[in-house]
């Protein structure tokens, strides 16, 4: 009876050690390869199975259930689902498929976090940080050496990587200013003035504003109770942002550019980066009135765009590019899904911001979705695989963290003020 009970917990044991190897191992190659899409598809997809497969073996159901409790969870199974729905009275559901397929990658959060554990989180963190600055190193190397925008080796446009460069500046303002080791606060402060001129030599204006809004107000709220501390450090970030923009000839450039966008938009002229979108907004905003409770259908953007450009005001915008994609979160989403799928969306960010709130990150979780939302004016966040995946692990991460270690953890202090 002994030998059969000794001989059960060595098979768990060993069970358990194969399960534990491979879901270090999903978590580290998973922050790694979510950013070579372009360098090696194969890496890329092999990633994404490694961790659904581990999650498969190691979770149960009951962590799952205590999963799909928190609101951000909630909020990324409602947005799906809705989406899914859309399919339903899309007039073509090959393209409903192909628009829902992007939202589920904010599926991928549920294994993600499901996997996480005390002795795992090194290798997540770890995964993360190896990708990033990979990439961060090639894209200066792009940027000094080859003079190119973005990264085309990993299929990573410059919008991306202004992207990722504006998430690290938010983290590491973040860390600079709750950490309450010298040293380390020695070395992530000039790393936060690097990842900010970086980003000011990309072309991706909005990003880059959007990125200025955001830290302004993180700066804001972790300083609000210490003002005279918040208007020295809002003062020198101006400054900052004063002289990289002063001396950036590229930025300059794209200011005079955006200037006469604007002025041959006036004049009739949309075949510009702004003139597009104000055309695509026009037309979308023009859709979603039409069926504003459920919208057209999940994929049936492009198709509506395509139809009713070479009537819509005397076809004023017939004879632009072909449309990809709205350029705007809430208009792409409103014309798929209408109220629909634009309350789903809400909720979807709310859920975001609570599950950092209720995990002590309710700062860092502002500036985050504060960013989101931004980008999303100009941009679409489900385009940017990539970044999604970065914000999802970060998100998985940062709430892991605080309930294994909590806020006031060793070996650094942070505080929320």
């Amino acid at each position: 009876m002994h030998e059969e009970s000794a001989d059960l917990s060595i098979t768990q044991h060993e069970s358990y050690a194969w399960r534990d190897v491979l879901a270090k191992l999903a978590l580290l190659i998973f922050g790694i390869a979510l950013w070579h899409k372009g360098f090696s598809f194969y890496i890329y997809i092999a990633a994404h199975y490694l961790l659904l497969l581990a999650c498969f073996f190691d979770v149960n159901l009951n962590k799952i259930r205590e999963i799909m409790k928190e609101p951000f969870v909630a909020g990324i199974l409602i947005l799906c689902t809705v989406m899914a729905l859309g399919i339903i009275w899309s007039d073509d559901p090959n393209r409903g498929f192909r628009t829902l397929r992007r939202y589920s990658a904010f599926l991928f959060f549920i294994p993600y976090l499901a996997l996480l554990n005390k002795k795992r989180l090194p290798w997540a963190i770890g995964g993360l940080l190896v990708g990033y600055f990979g990439v961060l190193a090639t894209g200066i190397y792009q940027w000094l050496i080859l003079e190119k925008q973005g990264i085309p080796a990993l299929d990573i446009p410059y919008l991306h990587f202004s992207s990722m460069l504006g998430i690290g500046l938010l983290l590491t303002v973040y860390f600079t200013s709750t950490i309450h080791n010298f040293k380390i606060k020695l070395c992530l402060a000039p790393f936060s003035i690097l990842l900010l001129f970086i980003q000011f030599n990309q072309n991706a204006r909005g990003i880059l504003i959007a990125t200025i809004i955001s830290c302004v107000l993180l700066i804001f709220l972790i300083f609000k109770k210490k003002l005279r501390k918040f208007l020295i450090i809002i003062t020198f970030f101006a400054l900052l942002c004063g002289i990289f923009a002063v001396n950036n000839t590229n930025l300059q450039e794209r200011i005079a550019q955006a200037k006469d966008d604007i002025a041959l938009t006036k004049s009739g002229d949309y075949n510009t980066s702004l003139g597009l979108r104000f055309a695509w907004w026009d037309v979308g905003l023009q859709g979603i009135s039409e069926k504003p409770l459920f919208g057209h259908g999940t994929g049936m953007v492009l198709h509506y765009f395509d139809k009713y450009v070479e009537t819509y005001k005397e076809g004023l915008y017939k004879n632009l590019p072909r449309l990809d994609h709205y350029h705007n979160d809430w208009i792409e989403i409103g014309m798929h899904i209408g109220m629909l799928g634009l309350l789903a969306y809400t909720y979807f960010l709310w859920g975001w911001f609570q599950i950092l709130k209720t995990n002590q990150l309710g700062t860092l979780g502002a500036a985050l979705v504060c960013f989101i939302f931004l980008c999303g004016i100009t941009d679409l966040l489900v385009f940017f695989r990539q970044i999604i995946y970065l914000l999802l692990c970060i998100t998985a991460i940062g709430i892991y963290w605080h309930r294994t270690y909590g806020i006031n953890s060793v070996p650094i202090t942070i505080k929320e003020n």
